[in-house]
């Protein structure tokens, strides 16, 4: 045995040596084409479209794969960094779909209907509105109904889940006695049972499928008015549970009216009860309950006018769905048909074919002929026609039950879109149902005006959803400008459908949006009638994640009612108050805030007091609450004109029967409370008493929000009542503290923290009697753990220690400093280091500071996350208020950094080197400088970093060792210490950049003389480089740089090298090279650089002469009144400039004369200035836009220097030219110069003479004026 085993082994060891050598010889090839035959990581299904793709890690394993030769560990090779390869940084990004990262509450906006026109009665006047349009009346009618449908269905519910427990309760009591005796059923028990199953076997198909059907809701629909017509039910009607349901009543529950009953062309008469006249069925005649109906129907089924019949559609090229419809049916807002919802439906007609039953014929030819006998089935027995189990078999609105896999055309090329025609942008696969009608090449003259009209809108909306920037421009100005001549009707029923497809992007949501809001300003009060479509479309904007989204949702909605106005508003939304779907209720709620912040609160009090007191629903209260509460979230501090009326409004809701408005009042209380801070504590005295009763009734949720609403409420109070409420609502906090509720705990500790933090409350209070329960409820690891908490717990600790002080605080958390969980330990050291930033740490005593410095060395060590930024800072923040009583500690503080530098890990090192610079400063307050230079020996070692980051902390921290230590004690000496930094100049990572040009910059401002001449211009070398950098801090910092070194070396080597560098292409690079060299003539006086400039202005190449003028305008900006000097040398080159063909010469030779005017102003060089002025003047008529503001800054700068009257006496030659466009210029001029300095003017207007002075009508002399002057 021990043999095998031996030969087994070697076997084992020689086969691995061959397997090393074979990768040491053998060419590698692709592990991931070739290598390996898991077939676990075999795909087992091809992903529907390339988005989806299942690889999206494809980044992660080619890294891995990269990378399989070296042995660094998993974490690291995680953190490979992606700076550059990475696809976002090329623009590259997959584009996101909104649908990707909604979560299944933001989802149900899918499920909403556009919902019809309605009825505009500012437009229709007096007259009898139009039976085919829907009115408020029929709106809230369906509304009803709904809502009458869903308690149906709810008391159904609930009936049968009683008899369920009844029956089990049954069970097991009479169970015993059962099994001994059976019951003897008699006939009329047994029909009786019959008939319930059955028709529970009914409830279970016909009611249960449409509400497990994804897809939309048959509720959602706003439902159509022809419903609303229901035929006065016969005396004798049953009800439909009463009884088994009759064939001919399933038949024609799940049909969809066809032929005669196509949508839009409804006979007249024919109420939508009756059976459509095509459906007949040889049933026995009985009124049908208006429940039979599918809902498929309901929102295609509205009658319109003129609507083109239901024509079969060839999916992919025209749209299908009603889109030609003048109301878009429910079909494409359903969207698309997703590849995986063709599936799911290709699937289920396969399940279908096989599970259906067997025929007669079917049967008879598997069993033989005899010996088995065909049983009749019983006289009562129907078959259900409608599984519950079908997945998408909510009829389609269409008007086809049935789903048929569409005819495969041959000739159809899949993979290479069809050509758009007439340069319109590509389109994708999802479009096609929007504009595949664009792809037919059809001669535009045969189609009708109103088709013409749909096809351009069609074409407009393309370009502006998948076009280029230009192409979306136009085709944005185009639909803006015929908004009103496309009509309100056909735009929106082009944009609406499309912002309901799932698979829009961001971006297109945006552009889409953009197009409403535009249209929506020129077709003003021409919305009315589809502002409860477009609210559908918008109204979910307002909960969106994306910030962006929600204001452009507000905006839209804003402008909308602006458009609309409140009454329209009111009528289009006063239905979704009390909608029995929650969802509706929210974004009505958020819509309804909205409006009232566009259109004053006053004007919807009056609405908003009768819905908050609706006696109806407690739907319709509760919405019309969240109004308010949304209304105070988004105005903020504007309520509090109204805030006495608001809160009148609501706050009989604190004693609602119903708990949810209970909730809703007191959060509404808590935002208005918020909003009106810290005002406004009167118009809250009559809702006090009912919110203290309540914290004593009440529990769970609703004591959440009254606590919320308290806590609120408490810092608007004077000093004294605060005192008293918190001490009376201190005991239920208290115990509330042991909630195990997150919500509730997050609530309790914002209220603990706004009580604490006003006046009236002492110390002593809250030392005695809130922190043993707080610090034993709440200083538990589990609180680390959620985001949220963490804050608020951090917060509130911090306000308690703003009463009670530090010692009390830090002296019950410092232990856990030491706690194993890390979030715990990161929690407590937050706090500590906000607490001790906050209050210092004067009160700390000895031994706590023992404690304190013990804690955070062995957090700082122990750490293991990411997120070091929190434990940096609060060693940092402890140590630097500590000050000298840290000296003890330093060695023990130092040994630690000099350890961890040395780690293998480059975060640690990185951490390391960051806590260095963090405590240079109390370093040197404890006169550690040895030490400092210890380090600082160290660092210098480690300068060959392969780790950007950690390369960037090193040189942060010698940086802060220099500046601390100064540059002749510095060890390592500058000298050595310069020269190790300038290859480290060319490294391309910005934090290595920073940190190194400002020690750089440090040394050669207050060290230059301790390296060679020779070194600083291989550094203003390296420099130049580091002007094409990206961030601006490092360009700033390169270019005070070349100050410093101009200064220590002399002017004249830098300025060469500067100078050179003008004639380099990149536009960057020249603008942070004529900065430099301003910087270096101020720093070295103008005289050394001017001569070298100016001489640099011949040479004949527009950049660099470009580049000398914009050197003179920031370096007269930056010498202001050195310029008086130096302004008669530089006149004869800026007059060159200002007469040059190049209109770029003459912009930037306009700012350098702006400059130079203002430096001198008052100094006595008008002579010069008004030479200027003659060659700046004659710009004033040019056009493009950079030169023309330069100009005019030119001439507000000679304003300043020479006096407005001056400038004056130029401009009135042209304010009543001829010509307009000369005219114009000058009153430009003259009116900036009135608003400048119009007292200035007084004394330069001409005097005119009264003309009719014999009547002394108009007086224009000023004598004392004349005698002043």
């Amino acid at each position: 045995m021990d043999i095998d085993d031996e030969i087994a082994k070697t076997q084992e060891e020689r086969r691995r040596k061959e397997e090393e050598l074979a990768s040491l010889t053998s060419l590698t090839f692709d592990r991931d084409l070739y290598g390996g035959t898991d077939r676990d990581a075999y795909v087992t299904s091809i992903p529907v479209n390339d988005d989806d793709d299942a690889n999206l890690d494809s980044m992660d394993s080619e890294v891995a794969r990269k990378l399989a030769s070296y042995t660094a560990p998993k974490s690291l090779l995680k953190e490979m960094p992606r700076g550059e390869e990475d696809d976002n940084s090329l623009g590259f990004r997959k584009p996101a779909k909104i649908i990707d990262r909604e979560d299944e509450y933001r989802r149900r906006r899918l499920n909403q209907v556009i919902s019809p026109d309605r009825h505009d009665a500012f437009a229709a006047g007096e007259k009898t509105p139009d039976p085919s349009v829907r009115t408020y009346a029929d709106v809230m009618r369906e509304q009803a109904l709904a809502r009458e449908k869903e308690e149906t269905l709810r008391a159904i519910a609930k009936k049968k889940k009683e008899e369920e427990e009844a029956a089990t309760a049954e069970k097991e009591s009479g169970g015993a006695a059962a099994a001994a005796v059976p019951k003897r059923r008699n006939r009329w028990d047994q029909s009786q049972d019959d008939g319930s199953s059955a028709a529970k076997k009914a409830k279970t198909s016909d009611w249960d499928l449409p509400d497990a059907t994804p897809g939309i809701g048959r509720w959602d629909a706003t439902p159509t008015p022809g419903r609303v017509s229901d035929a006065t039910p016969s005396v004798g009607r049953r009800n439909r549970w009463d009884e088994t349901p009759t064939p001919g009543r399933l038949a024609d529950s799940d049909a969809t009216p066809a032929g005669g009953a196509t949508p839009g062309a409804t006979p007249a008469g024919v109420t939508w009860d009756a059976t459509p006249k095509g459906l007949v069925t040889p049933t026995p005649k009985r009124q049908r309950s208006r429940w039979d109906e599918t809902p498929a129907t309901m929102g295609s089924a509205t009658p319109m006018a003129g609507a083109t019949p239901n024509v079969p559609l060839t999916p992919g090229v025209t749209p299908f769905g009603g889109t030609e419809l003048q109301t878009p049916t429910p079909s494409n807002i359903r969207g698309p048909m997703t590849p995986e919802q063709y599936n799911l439906l290709r699937w289920e007609k396969d399940i279908e074919e096989r599970n259906r039953p067997l025929t007669d014929e079917e049967l008879d030819a598997m069993f033989p002929q005899e010996g088995y006998k065909i049983l009749e089935p019983p006289a009562s027995y129907v078959p259900i026609r409608t599984p519950a189990r079908k997945l998408l078999a909510t009829p389609t609105p269409m008007g086809t039950p049935l789903y048929a896999i569409p005819e495969e055309n041959r000739g159809q090329q899949f993979d290479v879109p069809k050509e758009a025609p007439g340069g319109l942008p590509f389109m994708k696969p999802e479009d096609y149902q929007y504009f595949g009608s664009l792809l037919n090449e059809e001669n535009e003259d045969e189609l009708s005006p109103e088709e013409q009209k749909e096809r351009k809108i069609m074409k407009l909306l393309l370009k502006v959803k998948n076009g280029t920037p230009p192409q979306r421009k136009t085709a944005l100005r185009q639909l803006t400008d015929k908004a009103r001549e496309f009509g309100a009707n056909a735009l929106f029923n082009r944009i609406l459908p499309l912002l309901m497809q799932p698979t829009l992007e961001d971006q297109e949501r945006h552009l889409l949006v953009k197009v409403i809001d535009r249209v929506l300003y020129k077709l003003d009060e021409l919305v009315r009638p589809y502002v409860h479509k477009i609210l559908v479309v918008i109204e979910p904007l307002l909960i969106d994640e994306d910030y962006y989204a929600r204001v452009e949702g507000r905006e839209i909605i804003s402008n909308l009612s602006k458009a609309a106005g409140l009454a329209t508003m009111i009528a289009a939304m006063r239905p979704d108050i009390d909608n029995i779907d929650e969802y509706v209720r929210n974004t009505t709620a958020r819509a309804f805030s909205v409006v009232a912040s566009a259109l004053g609160i006053p004007a919807l009090l009056p609405f908003l007091k009768a819905v908050c007191q609706s006696k109806k629903s407690w739907q319709a209260r509760h919405t019309g609450i969240k109004i308010v509460q949304q209304i105070a979230i988004l105005i903020g501090c504007a309520v509090l004109p109204h805030l006495k009326s608001l809160v009148e409004i609501i706050e009989h809701g604190l004693n609602d029967e119903n708990q949810k408005v209970r909730t809703i009042t007191a959060l509404s209380l808590a935002a208005l409370a918020e909003a009106a801070a810290p005002y406004g504590i009167e118009s809250f005295d009559s809702v006090l008493k009912p919110l203290w009763k309540g914290i004593r009734s009440h529990r769970g949720k609703v004591l959440a929000a009254f606590l919320k609403a308290i806590g609120f409420i408490i810092p608007l109070m004077d000093a004294i009542y605060a005192s008293y409420y918190t001490k009376e609502v201190m005991f239920i906090l208290i115990r509330e503290f042991q909630s195990p509720d997150e919500e509730m705990k997050k609530i309790v500790l914002k209220v603990v923290k706004q009580c604490v933090s006003t006046e009236g409350v002492d110390a002593e209070y809250i030392r005695n009697d809130i922190l043993p329960e707080f610090f034993r409820n709440f200083w538990v690891r589990r609180m680390a753990l959620d985001r949220r908490n963490y804050r608020q717990l951090v917060e509130t600790t911090v306000e308690m220690a703003n009463k009670v002080g530090v010692a009390d605080i830090v002296g019950r958390i410092v232990e856990d400093l030491k706690d194993e969980s890390e979030p715990y330990r990161r929690m407590v050291m937050e706090t500590i280091e906000k607490v001790v930033a906050n209050l210092g740490a004067s009160d700390i005593d000895a031994r706590l500071e023992e404690l304190l410095i013990d804690g955070i060395l062995y957090a700082f060590q122990e750490q293991t996350s990411d997120d070091a930024n929190v434990m940096l800072n609060g060693f940092g923040a402890v140590v630097n208020s500590l000050g000298q009583r840290v000296k003890p500690y330093l060695p023990q503080i130092c040994g630690t950094i000099k350890w961890r530098l040395n780690n293998k890990s480059a975060k640690v090192r990185q951490q390391a080197a960051d806590l260095i610079s963090r405590i240079a400063v109390v370093m040197k307050q404890c006169q550690e400088e040895q030490l400092m230079g210890h380090l600082g020996v160290v660092l210098y070692e480690y300068l060959g970093e392969e780790y950007p980051e950690v390369l960037g902390s090193i040189l942060g921290a010698l940086k802060a060792i220099v500046n601390v230590i100064g540059m002749t004690k510095m060890t390592p000496p500058i000298k050595d210490l310069l020269p190790r930094l300038t290859p480290i100049l060319k490294n391309r990572h910005e934090k290595v950049q920073e940190n190194c040009i400002d020690l750089v910059g440090r040394i050669a401002d207050r060290g230059a003389e301790f390296v060679p001449a020779r070194e600083w211009m291989r550094i203003c070398f390296e420099l130049l480089e580091m002007l094409k950098a990206h961030k601006k801090g490092i360009r700033r910092a390169t270019v005070n740089t070349f100050g410093y070194i101009a200064k220590a070396i002399g002017p004249q080597d830098v300025l060469a090298t500067l100078l050179n560098n003008l004639k380099v292409q990149e536009r960057q690079n020249r603008v942070c090279t004529t900065v430099a060299i301003a910087i270096v003539a101020e720093t070295c006086s103008p005289f050394t650089v001017l001569p070298a400039l100016m001489n640099e202005y011949r040479v004949p190449e527009l950049n660099v002469q470009n580049g000398v003028l914009k050197s003179l305008s920031f370096l007269f900006e930056y010498i202001g009144e050195m310029g008086k000097d130096y302004i008669y040398a530089v006149t004869p080159l800026l007059e060159d400039a200002l007469m040059d063909r190049d209109l770029v010469h003459r912009q930037t030779a306009a700012s350098a004369v702006k400059h130079m005017a203002l430096g001198v102003a008052g100094l006595g060089c008008e002579d010069a200035l008004v030479h200027l002025l003659n060659y700046v003047w004659p710009n004033i008529f040019e056009t493009s836009p950079h030169v023309i503001n330069a100009v005019m800054e030119a001439i507000e700068g000679m304003r300043v220097a020479l006096g407005a009257a001056m400038v004056l006496n130029y401009c009135l030659q042209g304010l009543f030219h001829p010509a307009r466009k000369v005219r114009e210029v000058y009153w430009k001029i003259y009116n900036s110069l009135y608003i400048g300095a119009q007292d200035a003017l007084v004394a330069a207007y001409p005097i005119l003479e009264d003309e009719q002075s014999s009547e002394q009508n108009n007086i224009y002399s000023r004598p004392e004026l004349m005698m002043f002057i």
